[in-house]
């Protein structure tokens, strides 16, 4: 019976149900639903610009402390926030990695590099960025930002930067709607390899700097006229400090004469400019010079003068950055736009470059395939160079001195790439923005990491991270919004833990406690002149010798624990390995393997050549 009625029922109610489904053919009868393709911020939402320098240490510009005159940083960080103890990767692609995916970074897969001799064929090492980790970019593109990239880009991988594509690891595939600048890790100041959106382009013969400025404006000119209520995310990647140094005469020139004190001057004078600014602890203490590196009275005076040249036009290679990064922050001023714009200035993606080893480097360099020269001759050579130093005729491997970079990095030891140590990872931030960091001036000590940034933004724009990006599920960020820092001087870090790890030098951070390993052979072991015998070290990374610093209380690690704390180092170096398992940091690939798969690439390429 029950049955019955309901096919009886089926059947008287169909036409009914098809009536109503029947869709009118006229649009006056009929109600139309509207679709939402594409979202709009919200009214008043901030611009943000992210600025972010190559090659410089935490003592390089006079914003902390160094010689370097950098009156542009200086007024941003006078009338915003200095953050003291803000963190980077240690590295280039790294560092970028993990700033724009807001992610660890071999968790990313740039462990190293997306060059094929710096990367290699393991989970947090295979260079290759993939939809899962989406960009901050991506992130702003998709709720109403206009999103430009400018500048150094270093996480293309190699057989993916022609014009033919795939684009999915350029800019435009990482949110950006428009890109200018390079994919590569350096380029010439003045012949750059530079790429427009989705194709390489002929520079004009200006040097990059001012190709970037004046780019970065036209972008904004053009969204100011032809939507004016939109927010923007700029940003913008110098090549400076990068090797190759170039710059006009009129810049390195106005240094001249004002390093011929040295490098163990800078590095006193350095020291206590920082603590007249309130950067470093008034009981901090500096360093001893680095074993490797020669006294700058024991010098011959032929080299002294070859080494302060390289630092004139270092120093003046980042002036002119400063000047030009200038140009842009007064068009926002004279827009009306600055108001209302968040701007972080990260001052290096790592601590200062050793890349120019003892001696330096104009056109010739021992490392990576360089030349096979005795340490009589490599010096000789570069003592003939110095009237090259910084022009349009260096190698795009051009870099100032050993000494130089440490000097640059006051307070801290060592260098970039030494994941290990404070030189290599912690540079200076600089927060400007006017609506919600008020305070002028203000010093912030509260611990961070290039991760945290991407979570700042969406606090600061009111953004809620999605859980697909272009229908990817989404990997879990592993930053911590620094905005709370902004209006709480002494609030307490909420970054409380955060590996490193570069080239198998490698560190934990864990509640104001550090350990970390010196991975051998380094690069200053590896590339030695013909003549001299390398270290014989196997690599094992169980023969590092770990050290554990209480940085809580001794910032730039000159107290090592290990000896005195064996449970604490234990702890640590335990944490370590739950870390490396958890992000794929395992295994260590150092720059030995760098070595032999570059050489193996070589080799593949003269063959090649030869058919």
């Amino acid at each position: 019976m029950k049955t019955a009625l309901r096919i009886s029922l089926f059947f008287l109610l169909t036409p009914v149900l098809a009536a109503f489904a029947q869709p009118s053919k006229s649009w006056k009868t009929t109600t139309p639903v509207k679709a939402t393709y594409a979202k709009t911020a919200k009214a008043g939402s901030p611009n943000i610009l992210w600025i972010l320098l190559d090659d410089v240490g935490f003592g390089a510009t006079s914003a902390f402390g160094g010689l370097i005159q950098t009156p542009v940083l200086d007024s941003l960080a006078n009338l915003g926030l200095r953050f003291t103890n803000f963190h980077t990767a240690g590295i280039c692609s790294p560092t970028r990695a993990a700033l724009l995916t807001g992610r660890n970074h071999h968790s990313v897969g740039m462990g190293l590099f997306p060059h094929y001799y710096l990367s290699a064929d393991y989970p947090g090492y295979n260079g290759h960025l993939q939809p899962n980790t989406g960009t901050i970019a991506q992130v702003l593109q998709e709720n109403g930002y206009s999103t430009y990239q400018l500048g150094k880009w270093h996480l293309t991988p190699d057989d993916e930067n022609t014009d033919l594509g795939p684009f999915e690891r350029w800019p435009s595939g990482k949110g950006f709607d428009h890109n200018f600048g390079f994919l590569g890790g350096a380029t010439d100041q003045y012949k750059p390899d530079l790429v427009e959106d989705n194709k390489h382009v002929a520079p004009d013969g200006s040097h990059l700097n001012k190709l970037l400025a004046d780019k970065a404006i036209s972008y904004l000119a053009t969204q100011q006229k032809l939507a004016p209520n939109k927010p923007f995310f700029l940003y913008f990647a110098t090549g400076a400090g990068h090797a190759p140094h170039q710059v006009d005469k009129e810049w390195s020139d106005k240094y001249k004469g004002k390093f011929d004190e040295g490098w163990d001057v800078y590095r006193e004078k350095t020291f206590a400019n920082q603590k007249k600014l309130g950067v470093i602890p008034a009981t901090a203490k500096l360093p001893a010079r680095d074993p490797f590196l020669k006294a700058w009275k024991d010098l011959p005076t032929d080299e002294r003068h070859l080494y302060a040249r390289f630092m004139e036009v270092y120093a003046g290679f980042l002036e002119y950055t400063d000047h030009e990064i200038g140009r842009l922050i007064r068009h926002l001023r004279s827009t009306g736009q600055l108001e209302n714009t968040a701007v972080f200035v990260m001052i290096g993606d790592n601590g200062g470059s050793k890349e120019g080893l003892e001696y330096g480097v104009t056109t010739k360099t021992i490392r990576f395939g360089g030349e096979s020269l005795t340490r009589a001759e490599y010096k000789k050579f570069m003592l003939s160079e110095y009237d090259k130093i910084g022009t349009k005729e260096v190698a795009q491997v051009a870099n100032y001195p050993l000494g130089w970079a440490q000097a640059t990095n006051t307070p801290f030891r060592l260098w970039k790439s030494d994941a290990n140590a404070e030189g290599a990872t912690h540079n200076p931030l600089i927060v400007y923005y006017p609506k919600g960091a008020t305070e002028k001036g203000g010093v912030r000590n509260q611990y961070g990491h290039l991760i945290d940034l991407y979570p700042t933004v969406l606090e600061l724009t009111g953004i809620d991270q999605p859980k697909q990006i272009k229908n990817i599920n989404q990997e879990p960020l592993h930053g911590t919004s620094l905005a709370y820092a902004f209006s709480h001087k002494s609030a307490p870090s909420r970054h409380t833990q955060q590996y490193y790890t570069i080239f198998g030098n490698r560190s934990i951070y864990k509640d104001g406690w550090k350990a970390g390993a010196a991975h051998h052979p380094n690069s200053l072991e590896l590339f030695t002149f013909a003549g001299e015998t390398r270290p014989n070290l196997d690599g094992d990374p169980d023969k590092d010798v770990w050290e554990l610093y209480h940085i809580e209380e001794d910032f730039n690690e000159l107290n090592n624990l290990a000896a005195k704390n064996p449970e604490k180092l234990k702890e640590l170096k335990a944490l370590f390995d739950a870390e490396a398992a958890k992000y794929n940091i395992y295994p260590l690939i150092d720059i030995e393997y760098a070595a032999q798969r570059f050489a193996e690439q070589r080799k593949r390429q003269e063959q090649q050549a030869k058919r």
